[in-house]
């Protein structure tokens, strides 16, 4: 996603900023980031609790100021009564920190980030920090370093976060693609043992069947002496003698003979007191 950034003098947003907001001193930076609101306040949230005020420090020897903490409220800014949500990082005790106009003497640094969401689903982000002398209680506007340092600070971790998601959508997708793969291949191999079972009681059947044609057509030959007629008569013509239960196919059928075939494919008549089914 990209992250639309315009810096803009905090003042400047009369919308934003009704009237009884509370003070707005400070360069101030607004920026519209493409990118939900809950993912910028989370984002905001981790960076206000980061314990660091991003670009100022007080000695030169140590240029990261460490040791601010996170509030729900601000005794300089005072209560935000505007839309969406402020929150604030607060260091007490800072010796004329860099970066703030003409600031001198001990203070307080107050960070405020007004999160707003807006209806592109896009969510605007305005940063602001002052010093506060604690003595004269006069405030030191920042020359926008400290917004700036900020807003990158806020940028990069939601980067980060987006890249994350990012990852995590693909990493689901391919757990998805990988299931769906698996579920088509399961289905493939039902369908394979469905036809293979569908062709195993075709094959079955069609063995019953032949079976039950066989003991219906196939005849036995009962006995010795029996001779192979040429024709349904007892004084037709002898083709050749028939061994003992040899097989042979009926193909005819009359009241006293039958029409048959041989194994050996000769055709011929036999009585039928001369054939035994198969038992």
């Amino acid at each position: 996603m990209l992250l639309l950034a315009l810096a803009l003098p905090a003042k400047s947003d009369a919308a934003a900023l009704p009237p009884g907001a509370g003070p707005q001193e400070g360069a101030g930076i607004e920026v519209i980031l493409d990118a939900p609101m809950a993912d910028v306040l989370q984002v905001v949230e981790d960076v206000a609790n980061d314990q660091v005020i991003h670009g100022t420090y007080v000695y030169e020897k140590e240029k990261t100021l460490t040791g601010a903490v996170a509030a729900n409220s601000s005794a300089h800014f005072g209560p935000w009564k505007g839309p969406g949500k402020a929150l604030y990082k607060v260091y007490a005790g800072a010796l004329a920190p860099r970066n703030f106009k003409h600031s001198s003497d001990i203070g307080t640094i107050t960070v405020r980030y007004l999160v707003q969401e807006r209806k592109d689903s896009k969510t605007r982000v305005q940063i602001d920090a002052v010093f506060v002398e604690d003595g004269r209680r006069t405030v030191h506007e920042s020359d926008g370093t400290v917004e700036s340092s900020e807003l990158k600070e806020i940028r990069t971790q939601l980067q980060q976060l987006q890249l994350a998601q990012q990852q995590a959508a693909e990493a689901e997708k391919q757990r998805n693609d990988r299931r769906a793969a698996e579920a088509a291949q399961e289905k493939q191999r039902q369908e394979e043992r469905a036809r293979l079972l569908a062709a195993e009681s075709s094959a079955n059947s069609l063995e019953e069947h032949v079976s039950q044609l066989r003991h219906e057509l196939v005849r036995l030959v009962a006995g010795r002496g029996v001779e192979l007629k040429s024709a349904p008569f007892h004084s037709a013509v002898t083709l050749q003698p028939m061994p003992p239960d040899s097989e042979v196919l009926i193909l005819i059928v009359t009241p006293y003979w039958y029409g048959v075939e041989t194994g050996a494919g000769r055709r011929g008549w036999l009585r039928r007191d001369q054939v035994k089914p198969i038992s």
